[in-house]
């Protein structure tokens, strides 16, 4: 096992950070979607974890976000994150899928174009 741990921990240092973002993205897509399985499962424990991870993502895209490089694009991706942030929240509360697949479509959009970056 610890064979394995090394392989995935050099596979995540040798990435650009392009390609970390995407990685971050892909993660944040994933358990969302795990969290409207549960949630349609009634499994509301399980949504919860699942939103909480997605958020967590969100949140250190958002803490790594340089606005000063980054100027107006990276302004509007901290606004862009913090409203999906708060629409989460607002779904896991409310119990409402259709609220984390609109983050879920906007998560996939961003990451398109990070991986058109990345290349």
């Amino acid at each position: 096992m610890k064979g394995f741990a090394a392989y995935k921990d050099a596979a995540v240092t040798t990435q650009s950070k392009g390609r970390l973002i995407v990685l971050l993205y892909e993660g944040a897509i994933k358990f969302m979607k795990l969290a409207i399985k549960e949630l349609e499962a009634d499994n509301y424990e399980a949504k919860g974890r699942y939103i909480g991870r997605a958020q967590d993502i969100i949140n250190e895209l958002n803490a790594v976000l340089d606005v000063d490089a980054g100027g107006e694009i990276a302004a509007n991706l901290r606004s862009l994150y913090g409203f999906m942030n708060r629409r989460l929240s607002e779904a896991n509360t409310k119990r409402d899928p259709q609220m984390i697949r609109e983050v879920i479509t906007l998560m996939e959009e961003l990451g398109q174009s990070w991986k058109a970056i990345a290349g």
